[in-house]
């Protein structure tokens, strides 16, 4: 069961930990933890910022997968 949960979260999140880990050379499990703690810490704040690191995240693989259709034609 707990499985089952862990994996929805990773195939439905927004990918910010994955893209911060790539980024930074930090391993991806210390990103989620800091996460998960600071946001027990600070009421929230941390979980604002992933979700809106995750719309941009999402915005930016759009417009870069429109890029591409438009440079094929």
């Amino acid at each position: 069961m707990l499985q089952r949960i862990i994996t929805f979260f990773e195939r439905y999140s927004f990918g910010v930990c994955t893209y911060l880990g790539e980024k930074f050379n930090i391993s991806i499990a210390k990103i989620r933890l800091f996460f998960i703690y600071s946001s027990f810490l600070a009421v929230g704040f941390p979980l604002i910022f992933y979700v809106f690191a995750g719309i941009v995240l999402d915005i930016r693989n759009y417009v870069k997968k429109v890029r591409t259709r438009i440079m094929d034609l």
